[in-house]
């Protein structure tokens, strides 16, 4: 059984570019990084403060908490050295358990392979010792141990989430090319939101967008909308523990009464699909939904605030050569309408991009899955000569 007071190295993924949002939320939550990488961040943490974390993170994917490193030259030693480590101590016969692998090795050309040898051990000594083996399977529905292998050099770890953390677990309806919750929330981080002033955010497609900057202004974390996860599989998880942490986050939920969130679409459907996701997650009292074209969209004119477009791009839906006019439309709305406000275009296409007619003052690196994507800022001064 292990302490889940001691602290070991516990790694948090997430996506390609999501770190520095990622260490943001991290700090907030009063823990140190140690290392920051492009697609995941390092800290010595417990077991239980593992819990918080998946509890709380909005840009994360997965906390790993570390069980061995150790030299691993080829695929033949995999089962030997993975049999040697105390199962026993993680998990028991009648655990239900599965196997990640991330494999980077020039003996290896199907990570797959990588999974099965890990079963076989960790299988094997509990027949060996008790008779007994436990189940296992590509579900993630019990325990989940995850092996990063590079070169010459393995680590094990407890996977403590399971199921990714970047999907929030609100959205039952998703609509067309849904925005990933993860890298929605990313995206309004990028964005320095103070939560306080108006979020607009026509062509709101599913609701995405909207919901999460109605989450993050209300101190909603994605916990409350999930019951499970991996570490309640390990020996040594304490479920009254899990719900005191939970009861914490349930607590910090608190009333934004100067909260203005405005979300429009031309497409009844899509309004209908964001109000019922809206309503899953408890703020459709917090948005104002908007069946209109984006240009009709109606929002507090003059003052301080975010208005995000994240439009089709042409990987997505549609031909592209029907978007440049929308693309020009957004550029003449944001310029007529939007003084004051700060705006930002989601896209994966920069030549449709140009077509807004603005000058950028930032071009904001993500990825939406494997598209190269910018988040583009536009400063929309009041007055002339700004």
């Amino acid at each position: 059984m292990i302490d889940f007071d001691k602290k070991g190295k516990v790694v948090v993924t997430c996506k390609d570019r999501f770190s520095p949002y990622l260490e943001r939320e991290i700090l907030d939550l009063g823990f140190m990084p140690i290392e920051v990488h492009r697609t995941h961040i390092e800290l010595e943490v417990s077991l239980n403060d593992c819990i918080s974390l998946n509890l709380h993170l909005r840009t994360a994917s997965h906390v790993l908490y570390e069980i061995k490193s150790f030299y691993l030259h080829k695929a033949d030693d995999i089962y030997r050295r993975v049999k040697t480590l105390p199962w026993e101590e993680y998990i028991n016969e009648q655990t239900y358990f599965s196997v990640i692998s991330n494999v980077d090795n020039p003996t290896v050309d199907n990570p797959l392979f990588v999974n099965v040898r890990i079963k076989d051990a960790i299988v094997d000594r509990f027949r060996e010792a008790s008779g007994i083996r436990p189940d296992s399977g590509s579900d993630l529905e019990g325990a989940v141990f995850q092996m990063f292998w590079k070169d010459t050099q393995a680590t094990l770890y407890i996977n403590t989430s399971g199921e990714t953390l970047a999907k929030h677990g609100y959205r039952k309806i998703p609509g067309d090319a849904p925005m990933l919750e993860a890298l929605a929330t990313a995206t309004i981080y990028a964005s320095d939101w103070d939560k306080r002033s108006p979020f607009v955010n026509p062509m709101c497609g599913s609701g995405t967008l909207a919901i999460e900057a109605a989450l993050m202004a209300t101190d909603r974390f994605p916990g409350l909308y999930r019951d499970h996860y991996a570490f309640m599989h390990i020996l040594g998880f304490d479920e009254e523990i899990y719900k005191k942490i939970r009861a914490k986050v349930e607590r910090k939920v608190f009333v934004n009464p100067s909260l203005k969130i405005i979300a429009s679409d031309i497409s009844l459907q899509a309004i209908m699909f964001s109000k019922e996701n809206a309503e899953t997650a408890g703020v459709a009292d917090l948005i104002d939904f908007q069946q209109c074209d984006f240009a009709e969209t109606e929002f507090p004119e003059g003052g301080e605030g975010v208005l995000f477009f994240n439009p089709e791009y042409g990987e997505r839906l549609g031909e592209e050569d029907e978007l440049p006019e929308t693309y020009k439309r957004i550029g003449d709305f944001m310029k007529q309408k939007c003084a004051g406000y700060t705006g930002y275009v989601f896209t994966g296409n920069l030549p449709l991009a140009k077509k807004i007619g603005l000058r950028t003052s930032q071009r904001i690196e993500f990825y939406n899955g494997t598209i190269d994507c910018r988040l583009l800022k536009y400063e929309l001064f009041k007055g002339k000569g700004k």
